[in-house]
C-alpha cells in the first residue's frame, strides 16, 4: 500500500531503539480512568494560546493557562520506539510516565509525541492506554484513519494482550481463568475497582512462568479490557502485584516504602491489515522488574524483546 511509511529506511520492518544511559485502556488491559482522546498536543497548545471569549454581562474572563513547556527530553519516547509503519507507532512506554496530564500537571506521554511525527503533518494519538506505573507496549495511531481502525480492533477484542507480573505468592494452579466482573466504586478516599457480580464482565487468563517461595512470575491474558482489571484479579486470585499501592494485603507497605508496581504490557499483536500476519511488538521488562524476574529463572541474555511487523508491499 502506497500509504505506509516504513521503519527507518523500510516498510512495516521494526523500529530498532537507540541505545541510551539506560533502560530504563476504555479498549485494552491496565487501563487509566481519563478519557481517550484523539486531538493533538499541537491543537491543544494552540487553543491555549487564544485568550477565551468574553462572559456574559461584559466581563472578561481570565486568559487561559499558557501551554506546559517543553519535556526535559524531547527524545524519550524515539529512543524506546519498537515498531513504525505508516498507521502506527509503537513504544515502550516507560513505568511512572501517564499517558496524559494529570490535574496536577507533570511529565505525560503526550508531551513527547512531536519527536514522533515522522514527516506527518500532525502528531500520532493513543489508541489506548496503560496505567501510569505499567511499562510496556503503547500503541499510537498516526492519523485518524488508524486511530479509527484501530479502535474497532481494541473495542472487537481482536487485540492480542500479554503483560508478566511479579506477584506475591503462588496461584492455587499453573495456570487458569479468572472470571470476575469489576465495578467501579467512589468511596471517601477517591474511586477503586471492586469485584460485584453488577459490574462488567472481566476475563483474565493467567500462566505460571516460574518463581520461589514466596514470589510468582506470571504471564496473563485479559480478554477484557476494564481498568485495573489484572491488579483486582490477581489480588482476588490471593496473588496480589508486588508493588501495587491500591489492591492486596501488602498495598500500605508498598505506597509506604514507595514499592514501584511489578507489571508489564509485555506483547501486543495487532491484526491490522487483513492479508498479512498480524503486527507483533515485544518490551523489555523495566530495571524495576529484572531482579524479581532473575530470582523467578528469566535470564535476560536470552530475551529477544523487539518490534517485528509483517513483509512490506
Amino acid at each position: 500500500m502506497s500509504n505506509h511509511e516504513g521503519g527507518p529506511g523500510r516498510t512495516g520492518k521494526p523500529a530498532r531503539r537507540k541505545k541510551s544511559g539506560g533502560s530504563g485502556e476504555q479498549p485494552i488491559g491496565e487501563a487509566a480512568a481519563s478519557p481517550l482522546s484523539a486531538a493533538s498536543t499541537a491543537d491543544r497548545d494552540r487553543n491555549n494560546r487564544r485568550r477565551r471569549p468574553a462572559a456574559r454581562g461584559g466581563k472578561k474572563l481570565h486568559p487561559a493557562e499558557p501551554a506546559s513547556p517543553p519535556p526535559a527530553e524531547p527524545d524519550l519516547l524515539l529512543h524506546r520506539l519498537l515498531y513504525r509503519d505508516g498507521l502506527v507507532l509503537i513504544i515502550d512506554k516507560p513505568a511512572g510516565l501517564p499517558v496524559h496530564a494529570g490535574p496536577g500537571g507533570g511529565a505525560n506521554v503526550e508531551q513527547y509525541l512531536e519527536a514522533l511525527r515522522f514527516g506527518l503533518p500532525g502528531l500520532p494519538a493513543l489508541a489506548h492506554r496503560l496505567d501510569r506505573d505499567t511499562s510496556g507496549c503503547l500503541v499510537l495511531g498516526r492519523h485518524h484513519k488508524a486511530l479509527r481502525k484501530l479502535g474497532l480492533l481494541f473495542s472487537g477484542g481482536q487485540v492480542d494482550k500479554t503483560y508478566w507480573a511479579i506477584v506475591e505468592g503462588r496461584p492455587p494452579a499453573d495456570q487458569g481463568t479468572i472470571d470476575l466482573p469489576l465495578k467501579k466504586v467512589t468511596q471517601q478516599k477517591g474511586w477503586r475497582m471492586l469485584a460485584a457480580a453488577d459490574g462488567q464482565s472481566a476475563v483474565t487468563d493467567y500462566r505460571l512462568l516460574g518463581g520461589t517461595d514466596t514470589i510468582s512470575w506470571l504471564e496473563l491474558k485479559p480478554r477484557t479490557g476494564r481498568t485495573h482489571q489484572i491488579r483486582v484479579h490477581c489480588a482476588e486470585l490471593g496473588c496480589a502485584l508486588v508493588g501495587d499501592p491500591a489492591y492486596g494485603p501488602n498495598a500500605g507497605r508498598y505506597r509506604t516504602e514507595q514499592v514501584p508496581l511489578h507489571l508489564l504490557a509485555r506483547r501486543i499483536g495487532l491484526p491490522l491489515y487483513p492479508k498479512r500476519a498480524p503486527i507483533t511488538a515485544t518490551a523489555a521488562p523495566p530495571p524495576h522488574m529484572l531482579a524479581a524476574l532473575r530470582l523467578c529463572g528469566y535470564v535476560p541474555e536470552t530475551d529477544t524483546a523487539t518490534g517485528s511487523g509483517a513483509p512490506g508491499n
